[in-house]
């Protein structure tokens, strides 16, 4: 029997998705001493007003800069206008670090935000990083890989006497092939609650592997120092721009491996790691046996259970990956934009899994038409659809069990002992309708 290889189509479907604009909602609370702001319309202002659920005149650590038509039309001198903003900003708030995030009219009018960011820097004495995070992205998280990538250029370079220390290390390593402790440098890169950060560089201390800093830090004058020799590793597939940048600007060496979302590919992402730094894992195969235990009351309530992604906010490979290895049927996975090298790991244990659970790997469908998705999903009834809020309610009118993609991106799915996040997300759905089932309701309409 032929064995069985990933697919991938791509349509010309439109982008149901929130705008990148909304990384504000976690990054202002992950880098603790920043400030963002925000250029554009009255527009962007209602939606964060709306999206973050915060009123803007609460005085949150982001504000709008309101464009306005002497704005567009050129008759307002931009320079003075942010430089009086962030004057207002710095005798406010007193930030390490201003965030400037252009949006889709700063592209249209191409207002110089690089060329003035500088200029204000040098005169109020606050560092001014600027992210285009705007509606031309595919997807809302790529306002974080935007920022992120930003940032990565401020981060501090690795001083020659730290390269001459890795540089002699490795040149030991090299003919000492009995030398299991290694000091290499590893930095990870992704936004993820403080509480997520400490379990997985707690998780690498067990295998004895020191992180050398997070990208971003929680104070932006702890940046970790970046430079030849840096070894460098994602949490979040959404990040391809920033791995670039990483590589290619700051000379870094990109470890490739799975995401560690669920037991499974934590454990390869652990692995991984740990390959690169000549260690051999620790208790690696029990631990993640150990989680799978205490899953067994979600996995039988999911068992069998088919889903269908129709394509939100990039986490969609590594969910479906994680649901597959949990008994349930994939039926489609759709995603708004796919790097294929950025992500060729976790498209390795995708079809890795499949092969071990012995279901068909699912088609993966990149950019996909929604009117074609409503048609697939209309001809397979899939238990469960995640997807988007543009499309939760008609479908849920339609009979379909629907979950919100935009709760996965939230809440903590990354590492071993959050998997139970991830599950109760999946499952509360289903045992929503169970309930209500058991209480004579029924779904009425049938699409």
């Amino acid at each position: 029997m032929a064995k069985e290889i990933l697919k991938f189509e791509c349509e010309t479907g439109n982008y149901h998705t929130f705008c990148p604009i909304s990384c504000v909602a976690w990054l202002y609370q992950k880098i603790e001493d920043s400030f963002f702001l925000v250029i554009g319309t009255k527009t962007c202002g209602y939606f964060l007003q709306n999206a973050l659920g915060v009123m803007i005149f609460a005085e949150p650590r982001y504000a709008m800069a309101e464009l306005e038509e002497g704005d567009i039309s050129a008759k307002l001198n931009d320079f003075k206008e942010l430089k009086r903003l962030c004057i207002q900003i710095q005798k406010d708030r007193n930030p390490s670090v201003i965030v400037w995030i252009g949006t889709c009219t700063t592209e249209i009018i191409k207002m110089d935000l690089e060329g003035i960011a500088p200029l204000i820097e040098e005169e109020i004495g606050v560092p001014i990083v600027v992210a285009r995070a705007n509606g031309l992205d595919y997807a809302f998280t790529q306002g974080e890989d935007t920022v992120l990538s930003a940032i990565a250029h401020r981060c501090p370079e690795l001083n020659e006497k730290d390269k001459n220390n890795e540089s002699n290390l490795i040149f030991k390593n090299f003919f000492n092939s009995s030398t299991k402790k290694t000091n290499l440098p590893l930095v990870l890169f992704g936004s993820v609650p403080n509480i997520v950060a400490n379990q997985l560089t707690s998780e690498l201390k067990n295998q004895d592997i020191e992180i050398a800093g997070w990208l971003p830090s929680p104070r932006y004058n702890e940046l970790p120092a970046l430079g030849e020799g840096v070894y460098v590793c994602g949490v979040n597939p959404f990040l391809s721009r920033t791995s670039m940048t990483l590589m290619r600007r700051r000379k870094c060496q990109l470890i490739g491996a799975p995401f560690p979302i669920g037991p499974d590919g934590t454990r390869a992402w652990i692995e991984k790691i740990c390959t690169v730094f000549n260690k051999e894992p620790i208790d690696l195969k029990q631990r993640e046996e150990k989680i799978w235990s205490t899953l067994e009351d979600y996995l039988e309530l999911i068992q069998n259970k088919s889903v269908f992604f129709m394509g939100d906010n990039l986490l969609e490979i590594s969910l479906a990956r994680f649901l597959i290895r949990c008994g349930m049927i994939v039926y489609e996975i759709g995603i708004p934009y796919m790097d294929k090298k950025f992500q060729s790991s976790e498209l390795k244990l995708l079809e890795e899994t499949c092969q071990k659970m012995k279901v068909p790997i699912p088609r993966i469908v990149e950019k996909p038409d929604n009117y074609h998705q409503i048609q697939r999903i209309r001809s397979l009834q899939p238990d469960l659809v995640i997807t988007g809020l543009a499309h939760s309610n008609p479908l849920e009118a339609r009979g379909i069990t629907t979950k919100w993609s935009v709760e996965f991106t939230f809440a903590q799915i990354h590492g071993f002992t959050n998997a139970r996040d991830i599950l109760e997300l999946v499952t509360r759905p289903i045992r929503r309708n169970s309930s209500l089932k058991n209480l004579g309701w029924s779904k009425l309409v049938k699409i």
